[in-house]
């Protein structure tokens, strides 16, 4: 183990001393079909130009990038996924709404 993942104690002299460490626990994947997508239009922060937000997805950090990467190549844009959730450039909510429906996820248009 680290020693940046030490939890409390930066030193200690006695040769008995058993550390205790942090664990981060990677968050398993749900099934598509467990999980509900929300997919979002938004402009804040990003000066005017209209991005659609993918959210509410369950699992670990390379299963949220596989699916990042499958949404834009079957939309032919740009994005990324940060946080949690896929940002993908422009207003394609309905066609990922079918791809992802296609894939077997349950999805939730929010807002206008």
């Amino acid at each position: 183990m680290s020693k940046k993942n030490r939890k409390n104690v930066v030193y200690s002299t006695n040769p008995d001393y058993d550390y205790e460490f942090d664990h981060e626990e990677e968050q398993e994947t749900l099934l598509p079909s467990q999980q509900t997508l929300e997919l979002h239009i938004d402009r804040k922060q990003r000066k005017g130009k209209i991005a659609t937000l993918v959210k509410g997805f369950i699992g670990t950090p390379d299963d949220l990038k596989s699916l990042e990467k499958l949404l834009k190549a079957k939309c032919g844009v740009g994005g990324s996924s940060k946080d949690g959730e896929i940002i993908i450039q422009g207003e394609v909510r309905n066609k990922i709404e079918g791809i992802l429906q296609s894939e077997g996820y349950k999805t939730k248009k929010v807002g206008g």
